[in-house]
């Protein structure tokens, strides 16, 4: 069978930034504070990407002094934030079983309606596309990592396959195929805090990758190996402190 994104690596600076991304991740994980101490580095990491995605959709990413939070955006983004490490075998496994599971902890503040919770548009369109999606998920491609997080989290931000929180869960998505990838196994990178501080440009690429346009889909791969070189910078920036304290 033909694999469906390796058409992906033949487009002009793709396969450089796949191997940057990479590069630059995987000097994250040989950091000394990495080395034995990385659960805490990738706790502070996980709620900086949490807040960052929360930011991304329009909330206020300050996680209010005392820790309470209230704003429903950023509060469901946290419980997801919390949920990927139990949720991984769920994602490698049945990952659209995953994606139902994560939109229930985003949107559980964000919806009136119960029975909407985990429960994707209904259409024939989105079921398709996340039956495919999912297929790539669990081996229907051998594309480098970063190649399908950035597919995965394109695709979920183009499909709104759910009623809300779309984005928090795309983005969410995205960070369990890098883990699930090895490209970040132990979830050090923040990509998200590059989306966030870039924004325009975020959504504009996103905007290029669901138009299904050659050239969108390209600047998208790019923008999202970028993220990640972003990332793995404030990974070790979160890395250094550790080692200061």
């Amino acid at each position: 069978m033909t694999d469906p994104l390796a058409p992906l690596l033949d487009l002009p600076g793709v396969t450089d930034a796949v191997r940057s991304a990479r590069e630059a991740v995987d000097a994250v994980h040989r950091h000394p504070a990495n080395r034995t101490g990385w659960p805490a580095t990738a706790a502070e990491a996980s709620v900086r990407a949490a807040r960052a995605s929360a930011g991304i959709d329009g909330a206020d990413p300050e996680i209010p002094e005392g820790g309470e939070v209230d704003e429903p955006v950023l509060a469901g983004s946290l419980r997801v934030a919390e949920s990927l490490g139990p949720l991984l075998p769920t994602w490698e496994r049945a990952p659209l079983q995953a994606l139902a599971r994560l939109h229930v902890l985003a949107a559980a503040d964000l919806v009136t309606d119960p029975d909407e919770l985990g429960r994707p548009r209904p259409g024939d369109d989105v079921a398709q596309r996340l039956e495919l999606l999912g297929q790539l998920v669990t081996g229907a491609t051998s594309a480098p990592g970063p190649v399908l997080a950035a597919v995965v989290h394109g695709e979920l931000l183009a499909l709104t396959a759910f009623p809300s929180a779309d984005g928090v869960i795309a983005r969410a998505a995205a960070r369990l195929t890098m883990i699930s990838t090895g490209l970040d196994p132990k979830g050090l990178s923040v990509p998200e805090v590059a989306c966030y501080r870039k924004l325009n440009r975020y959504r504009s690429a996103a905007e290029g990758f669901a138009s299904g346009e050659t050239d969108g889909v390209r600047e998208w791969v790019l923008f999202s190996c970028e993220a990640m070189e972003v990332g793995a910078k404030e990974a070790a920036g979160i890395a250094d402190a550790a080692v200061g304290e």
